[in-house]
């Protein structure tokens, strides 16, 4: 069964940086697109970046966006989630999600859409 695996996540500081890994593995990686997504305490899972399956287009929230890079190594099977200038506010579980390119561009900011999911790694950020 195919499997996501999270990493990276832990205590910083705000202005800080972090990088998240996702490992998959009994996938076919270089044929899924890949999303990060965060659930912040008391809230809803939300989604946070995107990148296609071989050609690397991305895409990010806007509450991310300049600050959160998303790529992935394909000869690896792994996705990652650089962090940089870290907010109190981006505080949350982060899970990354794969879902297979054949699916097409609609909805990738839906989590429903996706079939494969980490147990998520736990980011907090203090002042």
């Amino acid at each position: 069964q195919a499997r996501l695996e999270e990493s990276g996540g832990g205590l910083v500081q705000a202005g800080d940086s972090l990088k998240l890994a996702c490992a998959a593995s009994k996938l076919t990686f270089y044929l899924y697109r890949m999303a990060w997504f965060r659930r912040a305490p008391g809230k809803e899972r939300e989604f946070v970046a995107v990148i296609s399956a071989s050609d690397g287009i991305t895409d990010y929230s806007d509450s991310v966006k300049g600050r959160f890079t998303i790529s992935r190594d394909n000869g690896k099977n792994t996705a990652y989630l650089q962090m940089s200038n870290l907010r109190p506010g981006d505080t949350a579980i982060y899970y990354c999600a794969a879902r297979p390119m054949s699916i097409g561009n609609s909805r990738y900011y839906h989590e429903e859409t996706y079939g494969y999911w980490g147990q998520g790694t736990q980011v907090t950020v203090s002042l």
